[in-house]
């Protein structure tokens, strides 16, 4: 069926049409121009590949990729596609190798890509010649996998297919590089452990999920309730000068859970003033002193490095949160949970009760997959119609308070430039 032209109702992006969300063909100029080109994405982080001879298999748009370490301990991204047929050999998430071989024909390569090893390429003598073989001219140097560029920074892996890419720091730009730099500051990272989940709703919509600060206090009960994300948290929206990337900020107040007057600022039907833990050690918070931003303390601050990762600060809790489209209406999301070599026993516990907040069960995070798939449905079924985003005006810019939806406004103001160049 012919996809019709997008159509926005205003030159401005505060009415965002239903189709973004449908179309297969937006679909993949999206994966071109956001994912292959131009951009960073995010693949991993060095902890998970500390030895030589380490890799992680993993996404960059819809193409898979490999991160490894060579012997040399450098670290290399290449493309999960042998030079020879194509086939996607790699289909370990995680192990550690030697090479990289592709067991169709058993091409094997380095793990830098290069090719070392074509099963008879000089051809099989029998009965006194030379039968088969590769053509004289055949070069091994020409055909190694596809090597992306690799950026690292703070423990933090990012890979591109485009080599003439601005670098990773321009990339991010200097607002929001404060906040990332905040979180990855040097100190060796510890992999605790995963979620993964699919979500049946369209990439972006996460990316708009994070960048939504309207929605914590009034759909997550959990929040609300035990005081760590309101409405009238001290908070801050930043964004970078492209406004594709943001940095949600925000600061706990001493008050904790909400209760009496305190509880009205919710306006959340589902609020109960008696809830009550069974277990309070999730609300064991301890602050740290990498918090510490200039004369603030946030307790919260979600970062979205578009297109591809949301890196999470809530309270003790850490973790980077990967995209990884699958089709215009669905999308793998794999959260990576972590800590620092140099946390206690008693912190790395705590970070690990309160991951329990996230990923597909958790108390908060639940909520977030279900509306994107609820969502996703409407869209499909009334692909001309549009939503209305212009809680805080119509315009763009940074706030100090969260009742706004400027940055998913922002965001769409980045993608219109982009898609409709």
């Amino acid at each position: 069926m012919q996809e019709h032209p997008i159509r926005w109702e205003t030159s401005g992006t505060s009415r965002i049409p239903f189709a973004l969300y449908t179309q297969q063909d937006s679909h993949k100029k999206e994966l071109e121009r956001f994912f292959y080109k131009a951009h960073w994405s995010y693949v991993g982080l060095d902890a998970e590949i500390p030895n030589p001879g380490d890799f992680k298999r993993t996404v960059i748009g819809e193409r898979s990729v490999i991160m490894t370490r060579s012997q040399d301990g450098q670290i290399h991204v290449v493309e999960n596609v042998c030079a020879h047929r194509g086939m996607q050999f790699c289909r370990e998430r995680h192990g550690n190798k030697k090479e990289l071989v592709c067991p169709y024909h058993q091409w094997s390569y380095a793990l830098d890509g290069k090719l070392q090893g074509v099963p008879f390429r000089r051809g099989v003598r029998q009965d006194g010649k030379v039968n088969g073989g590769m053509p004289a001219d055949f070069d091994p140097k020409d055909h190694g996998l596809k090597q992306l560029k690799v950026a690292t920074r703070g423990g933090v892996v990012f890979a591109s297919f485009d080599h003439d890419v601005e670098s990773l720091e321009d990339f991010m730009g200097p607002t929001i590089l404060k906040y990332f730099d905040r979180l990855f500051n040097g100190r060796k990272l510890v992999v605790l452990g995963y979620n993964r989940q699919r979500i049946p709703g369209n990439w972006k919509l996460m990316q708009e999920n994070i960048k939504d600060p309207y929605h914590p206090g009034l759909l997550h009960t959990w929040f609300v309730t035990f005081g760590l994300w309101r409405a009238d948290n001290k908070s801050e929206l930043r964004m970078d000068e492209h406004h594709r990337h943001a940095a949600m900020i925000s600061t706990r107040g001493t008050a904790g859970q909400a209760t009496g007057d305190k509880a009205q600022v919710t306006q959340v039907s589902s609020f109960k003033e008696s809830m009550q833990l069974h277990d309070p050690s999730f609300l064991d918070i301890v602050p740290e002193p990498w918090w510490q931003l200039g004369e603030q303390m946030p307790t919260a601050v979600m970062m979205t490095l578009f297109p591809s990762v949301i890196f999470q600060q809530q309270v003790n809790s850490v973790s980077t949160r990967h995209i990884q489209p699958d089709g215009h209406g669905a999308f793998d999301f794999v959260w990576t949970h972590f800590g620092f070599e140099d946390d206690t026993p008693e912190m790395t516990q705590r970070r690990l009760r309160q991951s329990n907040l996230f990923g597909p069960a958790g108390f908060v995070s639940a909520d977030d997959g279900e509306v994107i798939e609820f969502s996703q449905q409407a869209f499909e079924s009334k692909p001309e119609h549009r939503m209305l985003v212009e809680l805080g005006g119509r315009d763009v810019g940074e706030t100090d308070h969260m009742v706004t939806e400027t940055l998913i406004r922002g965001m769409y103001e980045y993608w219109r430039k982009v898609m409709e160049d």
